[in-house]
């Protein structure tokens, strides 16, 4: 069988055929629960900047599930001068019997998608169900998909408030919230109310927030810490190198913090300025684990993105994709 193996290319356009909100938020479940129950394994993180960028390797298994798998990633601003997409990744899945590669993907929806999935995760088990206001720091894709996460987890919210790197409104993020916040459950009476609004001073929109969304490239902290309210939940995203941050010092300290996984946290997050901090996985939160909730308790998802989120998406989408035929087989002798 060697010399008629095939390998499965699925690219952008049969991503976006198989992908949906949903089976995004299982697999993220899955991973989670994966990750938690040490069935699923996480390897070292290569994240390295470049000239004119970040590069980046998150890879793992879960042996039970013959799965094997790596997603190359990574940041290149430049692509917008080209009017492309400054993230870039592609995820391989490989036969642990046989190191043989399995499945190509296009990266950068599955990237989007878990990434929205686990802050929709968070949001759902760490915010307060009654929070009402929101805001998020950031006009780009991964704000745009977070505010849509926040809206499924939850639908009580009623204003979202944005803060962009340059300070000035940006019409088209706020089209593209607007339609976000029209397909949203359980807001139908927003039709025609303005509840989307820029936010020039970042500290006011935070004092005036339940939940606040940093989802920037890290260069520094967002607001200071004096401004966060007690309640707040934070959903912090940017932080995924060493030497990035969104949030100001001595925030962490005083907040009960939960990361995706501890020791990438530590070296990526935002626990690499709080090492110290005592810190829950989300996995142990969402299977069960100890968590309650003080109203007055400021919560922080310190989110660096797990591999197994990537693989297993992977997992489900090679497995669509076969089952419906669809995507590009190559000769891949070995």
């Amino acid at each position: 069988m060697r010399d008629i193996a095939q390998l499965l290319l699925l690219d952008r356009d049969a991503i976006a055929a198989l992908l949906s909100t949903e089976l995004a938020l299982t697999a993220v479940r899955d991973a989670f629960t994966l990750h938690c129950q040490r069935e699923g394994r996480v390897f070292p993180v290569v994240r390295e900047k470049l000239a004119d960028g970040v590069f980046g390797i998150k890879s793992g298994d879960v042996a039970a599930r013959d799965l094997l798998g790596f997603k190359a990633a990574g940041f290149w601003p430049g692509n917008r001068q080209y009017g492309g997409e400054p993230h870039q990744a592609t995820v391989m899945l490989f036969d642990p019997a046989t190191g043989r590669p399995v499945c190509l993907l296009d990266g950068n929806a599955i990237t989007t998608a878990r990434t929205a999935a686990a802050g929709e995760l968070g949001a759902q088990l760490l915010a307060r169900a009654e929070s009402t206001r929101l805001t998020v720091f950031g006009t780009g894709v991964q704000a745009r998909a977070q505010v849509a996460a926040a809206l499924r987890a939850l639908p009580a919210l009623m204003s979202v408030r944005y803060v962009s790197r340059d300070g000035k409104p940006h019409a088209r993020f706020e089209a593209a919230l607007a339609e976000v916040l029209c397909n949203a459950p359980g807001l139908p009476e927003l039709s025609g109310v303005r509840c989307i609004s820029h936010a020039p001073d970042a500290d006011s929109a935070v004092a005036d927030s339940d939940v606040i969304i940093t989802a920037t490239p890290g260069g520094g902290a967002l607001f200071t810490m004096e401004a966060v309210q007690p309640g707040t939940h934070i959903t912090a995203v940017g932080a995924d190198t060493r030497g990035k941050r969104e949030l100001p010092d001595g925030l962490l300290a005083r907040s009960r913090v939960v990361a995706d996984d501890r020791a990438q946290a530590q070296a990526l997050g935002e626990m690499q300025w709080a090492e110290d901090v005592a810190c829950l996985e989300l996995g142990d939160v969402l299977t069960g684990g100890a968590f309650t909730r003080a109203a007055d308790d400021v919560t922080v998802f310190d989110m660096t993105g797990l591999a197994l989120q990537d693989l297993v998406l992977g997992e489900y989408l090679y497995g669509a994709a076969v089952a419906q035929e669809l995507g590009n087989s190559v000769a891949w002798p070995w």
